[in-house]
C-alpha cells in the first residue's frame, strides 16, 4: 500500500473518530432533553388503575390513580372496604400525592439543567428522573401492603378477613372481592423518561472519561 493512501485511510479515521465524538454528546444532550419532558407528560396520564369486581357492581368499580389524585369508583369502594375496616383511598399517599407537583416540577428542572450544564452535574441532577418510576412502584406497594395489613378490628367484617396485600398488577383479592390492576401509560411514560436520563447519564460520565467536557 502506498504512503498516500495509507495518509487518507488515517485521515478518514480521524474524520470518523471526531465525527463519533461530537455525535455522542449531541446524543447525550437531546436523550437528557427529552427525558424530563416525557417525565412532565406522563402526570397527564393514570399511573396505576383497580377495578374491583363485586356482584352488586356487574360492570365492576374502578379507581385510577394519578401522581396528584384519585379518580374514578373512589366513594364506592371506600364503602366497600369500609365493612372490612380498610382506610379511605384517600388517606393512602395523601403527603405523596400533596407533593407530587412541586417535586416533579423540579425534577424537570434539573432535568432540564443536566442536558446544559457540565457532565459533573449530570448524574446529580438527572438520577431522579432515573428512580421516580420505581420510587412510585415501591410506594405503591408499600400502602397496599398497609392499608391490606392494617384493618380496623371493629368493622363489621373484620374478623371473616384475614391480613392480605391487593395485587399491583394482574388478578387478585381485596376481602370477598376480586381486583385487576395494571399500570396505566402515564407509568410507562415515565418509565421512558427514566431509561432516557439513564442513557443520558452514562453516555455524559464516558464522555467524562474520554476527556469530553468536564
Amino acid at each position: 500500500m502506498s504512503a498516500m493512501n495509507i495518509s487518507q485511510t488515517t485521515s478518514a479515521d480521524k474524520e470518523r473518530t471526531t465525527t463519533a465524538k461530537r455525535t455522542r454528546p449531541a446524543l447525550s444532550r437531546i436523550a437528557l432533553l427529552i427525558a424530563p419532558i416525557l417525565l412532565a407528560i406522563s402526570t397527564i396520564f393514570p399511573f396505576w388503575s383497580l377495578t374491583l369486581h363485586a356482584p352488586q357492581y356487574p360492570g365492576g368499580l374502578e379507581v385510577t390513580v394519578f401522581t396528584h389524585k384519585v379518580t374514578g369508583d373512589v366513594s364506592e369502594v371506600d364503602g366497600l372496604n369500609h365493612y372490612i375496616g380498610m382506610m379511605p383511598l384517600g388517606d393512602a399517599a395523601s403527603l405523596e400525592r400533596s407533593i407530587a407537583t412541586f417535586a416533579i416540577v423540579a425534577f424537570v428542572v434539573m432535568g432540564l439543567l443536566a442536558a446544559l450544564l457540565r457532565p459533573r452535574w449530570t448524574a446529580l441532577l438527572a438520577t431522579p428522573i432515573v428512580l421516580f418510576p420505581f420510587v412510585f412502584a415501591a410506594d405503591l406497594f408499600f400502602w397496599l401492603y398497609r392499608a391490606g395489613h392494617n384493618l380496623d378490628p371493629t368493622a363489621a367484617l373484620s374478623s371473616s378477613v384475614k391480613a392480605f396485600t391487593p395485587a399491583i398488577i394482574g388478578e387478585g383479592i381485596v376481602g370477598q372481592f376480586s381486583t385487576t390492576a395494571f399500570f396505566g401509560v402515564g407509568f410507562f411514560i415515565a418509565l421512558a423518561a427514566s431509561i432516557l436520563a439513564l442513557v443520558g447519564i452514562i453516555a455524559r460520565l464516558r464522555q467524562k472519561e474520554t476527556g469530553g467536557a468536564k
